[in-house]
């Protein structure tokens, strides 16, 4: 596997000036970014397949051990606060559970009948899309759980990066990431971890714009978890209807918290027209601009 193999370009780098070590690792970098452009229509594939199934209901399910299941959980977790996606619509699978976000659990990545358990404990099926990351392509505890949810007819997609991989021969889209060897061999989190970090990064979030859950360039699904995001939540609508702090931070008060309603009822909406408007465009805040009544001037005495 050329993550696993040794480059004669690195051989020696302990020998080499700071500054020497340092620019081979962000070339390294570099490398990576490439890797993932490379994988552009893979990607693209993969994300207007995981929209179908989303639009249908279903789940976005992350799987991985170690490194690369760390930035699964982490990519999905972020879409919480970032796209506001439904917590009941999100399942992170992580080989060694929680425990493995900060150490190594001693051969969780081996347990492929747990991975296939933890698939049909969750019901994982023909609703869900499922996204396995494993820079070696052969992680068994990956493997087995984007396996065992194809056979359950889930949408899998597989990210790994290395070529001719059984992670990649059963996924239904597979995303190779070619960033070969490591400045230090073996040590995925570098290259590989950061074309998977990016790969991941641009997937879940051209799925999220395609949902509607971004719109002008704005994230109008966020929530506003912390004092921070209460700001940007208002600064997002005083940019896209013109109103002042004061109106913003109302309408978000009586659409508790749901930025897309505010917007409509900043419009003229009430709370429970703008909550229907947006049930009937599947959440699509520029079809539902388009559904807000035309409300009668008032009368001039």
């Amino acid at each position: 596997m050329s993550t696993e193999r040794a480059s004669p370009r690195y051989s020696g780098i302990e020998l080499w000036s700071p500054a020497e070590i340092l620019d081979a690792m962000v070339e390294g970098q570099f490398t990576a970014v490439a890797a993932v452009r490379a994988a552009r229509g893979a990607l693209e594939a993969a994300a207007l397949a995981i929209e179908t199934r989303l639009k249908d209901g279903g789940r976005l399910v992350y799987v991985g051990a170690g490194t690369s299941g760390r930035l699964a959980v982490q990519d999905g977790a972020e879409l919480l606060p970032t796209f506001g996606w439904p917590a009941d619509r999100l399942l992170l699978l992580l080989a060694g559970g929680d425990a493995a976000l900060l150490r190594a659990v001693e051969g969780a990545e081996d347990d492929a009948e747990i991975a296939a358990e933890l698939v049909r404990r969750h019901a994982i099926d023909a609703r869900d899309a499922l996204v396995a990351v494993a820079a070696s392509g052969t992680t068994p505890f990956t493997v087995a759980a984007l396996r065992a949810a194809r056979a359950r007819g889930a949408l899998t997609i597989g990210i790994a990066n290395n070529t001719d991989t059984p992670l990649l021969a059963e996924a239904e889209h597979p995303v190779w990431l070619d960033t070969g060897p490591e400045p230090i061999a073996g040590s995925t989190r570098m290259k590989a971890g950061t074309a998977q970090r990016v790969a991941l990064t641009l997937l879940s979030s051209l799925v999220m714009i395609r949902l509607g859950r971004v719109y002008r360039g704005l994230m109008v699904e966020m929530r506003a978890v912390n004092s921070k995001l209460a700001r940007r939540s208002e600064a997002i609508l005083k940019e896209l209807t013109g109103c002042d702090r004061e109106a913003a931070h109302d309408a978000l008060r009586r659409a508790e918290g749901d930025l897309k309603a505010a917007i409509l009822l900043l419009e003229g909406c009430e709370p429970c027209e703008a909550v229907a408007i947006l049930a009937r465009t599947g959440g699509r805040l520029d079809a539902a601009k388009k559904l807000v009544p035309t409300r009668p001037a008032p009368a001039k005495d």
